[in-house]
């Protein structure tokens, strides 16, 4: 590569100038410490940047434009493509190591699979039992990773991940032997990272847990069950979180931009940079980089065609569609996990934000931007639970429905082509182009920080301190604690009285407190006050805590662009209750056109694209058909 695209770091006035026409912020490039100087951004540097309260993400525009700043004679160290888990992993773990970092998403942050996931955060268990059967190294390795990466995810996002007791049940005594000595490894791999300890309850102690258990089946007895304990989390949240603690830190992201080709070195070959349209305003510019990082996740191979249009696929993608009941299917704090049902595959129902989720399958698929659940994979989950509940479960239940798509891949280095991971790969096929891929949300992560080693290797990357990700907490959950919510009810819960003499809750009561606290941290106050002081303490849907100044909270502070990125992102309406988001589209894009200047055709645009998106999740309302089975 010729001495023109060398590194050359842009000066705290240019950053300043930037900053001041998009009216914005200069963080992104005017903060020493986070630009590459000798001092390197130590952990509480970092720590102090995230956590200010004062701080203002980075405008949109501002972002942009540093984008585009990064010219031939002045590359990003690493540019990442895709802005799922992996990808906003990436960019925070390499901006926090003084890195000069870009990273664009197509659609929106955690758009694809990152946002359709089981919403668990676990070693896996699965892995474990293959492990021990088949004397497989490699698969304990797997546990034990997983294991480690689970505690640390909790622990750095406190308010959106947290332990949940999951609940086996057993038919015969040697079942129940079985899956206690498991559950026990379990727990022994785990070991200082363990959650809670597993035991075993009796049946009638089982029932008073999950009052909806069947104690009898098909020429069976429930004889107990073990529980043991997993992570849960709020997938897509996490994941902007990801994307808007990295814009903190000092890495310019922007979502809704599309990678239309890479750029190469005609001398090299090797990848320096990538054409890139925003898909809101339809410009197109050049961002050159040392490195490109592919953390496309099921697009990955799209990617890699950009690079060469007869490369191999190396992606298998698999189907795992999900369903989402009423609450009244599981307790809150317990779920129910059948590790094999008749058919071999594992089925769970959990409690999650309120509702019941229900899955998974595993089956496969084509890769689409937004895949759409079988009636058939709906009836299969159906079936499947209904052979450990005592009640009816009902097809017109299903309040929604969705389908993700697991990028399994193979490594496209390895000998043996044929054999799937479960783990990850990391690849540089082509000089210049780091692709990173498989893995599971779990493991995030580690898997960011192994991106982010192979492309400091490739481009030959001078990082000013190591990975410090490992105990770094995402915006809004230092100094978090499960009790913060009752500041924000005491503080902002004001008793109103109406015509006619009844007394209602002013802004907010404490589910709506208890919403916030764990939706955005310590920074739930913020949201608190712009539905206090700006009129928007109302709730969006009956029913449900989201409140009207979490859309403009959300447009100004969390790369909101949309109303679909509301609905499915910002918040988990679509994903909780399809009907219930069709009905708060109105006013959602009533907010975000005061938010965003939309015009009447955007706002026309806006409604039926989300329209189009929901009728992806095939609830009761808008499923295609029935068999009459579960009706």
């Amino acid at each position: 590569m010729s001495s023109a695209t060398r590194i050359r770091r842009l000066g705290a006035a240019t950053a300043a100038a930037i900053a001041a026409a998009a009216g914005g912020t200069a963080i992104i490039l005017n903060n020493p410490s986070l630009a590459g100087s000798d001092r390197g951004p130590a952990l509480d540097v970092v720590r102090r940047k995230i956590n200010d309260v004062n701080v203002v993400v980075p405008s949109r525009a501002v972002q942009e434009s540093a984008l585009i700043s990064a010219g031939s004679a002045n590359p990003l160290d690493i540019l990442v493509i895709g802005g799922g888990a992996t990808g906003s992993g990436a960019a925070l773990d390499a901006v926090t190591r003084g890195l000069r970092v870009g990273l664009v998403e197509r659609e929106d942050f955690s758009s694809g699979t990152s946002s359709r996931s089981t919403k668990l955060i676990h070693g896996g268990v699965r892995y474990l039992e293959k492990a021990v059967f088949n004397l497989d190294y490699g698969q304990l390795r797997l546990v034990f990773h997983a294991l480690e990466e689970r505690k640390q995810m909790i622990d750095n996002a406190p308010h959106l991940c947290h332990a949940l007791p999951c609940m086996t049940p057993c038919f015969d005594w040697f079942e129940v032997v079985y899956f206690w000595m498991g559950l026990k490894m379990y727990d022994l791999v785990a070991g200082r990272r363990l959650l809670h300890l597993s035991r075993y309850y009796s049946t009638q102690e089982s029932t008073e847990l999950f009052p909806t258990l069947a104690k009898k089946g098909k020429d069976r007895n429930l004889k107990g069950t073990v529980v043991y304990y997993d992570g849960q989390m709020n997938d897509s949240r996490v994941n902007v979180g990801l994307a808007v603690t990295a814009a903190l830190a000092g890495a310019a992201v922007l979502n809704h931009a599309e990678v239309v080709s890479l750029i190469k070195d005609e001398s090299s070959q090797r990848i320096i940079g990538a054409r890139i349209r925003n898909n809101i305003s339809g410009k197109e510019f050049d961002t050159y980089a040392k490195v490109v990082v592919n953390a496309a996740g099921p697009f990955c191979d799209s990617v890699r065609k950009l690079a060469d249009k007869n490369v191999q696929p190396m992606i298998c993608p698999s189907s795992g569609v999900h369903i989402v009941l009423p609450d009244y299917y599981s307790p809150e704090g317990m779920g129910l996990i059948v590790p094999k049902t008749k058919d071999g595959r594992v089925v769970f129902m959990l409690p999650w934000l309120g509702r019941t989720v229900a899955g998974t399958t595993d089956s496969d698929t084509i890769i689409t931007l937004l895949p759409e659940p079988h009636e058939d994979e709906i009836e299969f989950i159906l079936d499947a639970i209904s052979d450990y509940l005592n009640i009816k479960v009902r097809r017109t239940d299903v309040l929604s429905a969705w389908s993700g798509i697991r990028p399994l891949a193979t490594d496209p280095s390895a000998k043996n082509t044929e054999s799937i991971s479960r783990d990850h790969v990391v690849c540089e096929e082509y000089p210049g182009l780091v692709t990173i891929t498989g893995g599971k949300w779990t493991t995030y992560r580690s898997m960011a920080e192994d991106a982010v080693n192979a492309a400091i290797k490739s481009g030959k990357l001078s990082p000013t301190n190591e990975c410090i990700t490992q105990n770094l907490r995402l915006i809004g959950g230092d100094g978090w604690e499960p009790s913060s919510f009752t500041v924000l009810a005491q503080q902002y819960v004001r008793m109103k009285r109406t015509y006619g003499g009844k007394v209602v809750p002013g802004v907010m009561d404490t589910t709506a407190a208890k919403h916030l606290s764990h939706a955005y941290g310590k920074l739930a106050e913020r949201v608190a006050v712009i539905a206090q002081d700006e009129g928007l303490g109302k709730r969006l849907a009956h029913g449900y805590p989201f409140l009207e100044a979490e859309v403009a909270y959300c447009a100004r502070n969390e790369y909101c662009e949309s109303a679909v990125d509301f609905i499915a992102r910002r918040s988990r309406l679509a994903f909780l209750d399809t009907d219930a988001a069709q009905r708060a589209l109105p006013r959602i894009i009533e907010i975000l056109t005061a938010e965003h200047g939309w015009d009447k055709s955007r706002q026309k645009h806006e409604l039926q694209k989300a329209k189009e998106f929901l009728e992806t999740f095939k609830s009761s309302k808008n499923a295609q058909f029935h068999d009459g089975k579960h009706q």
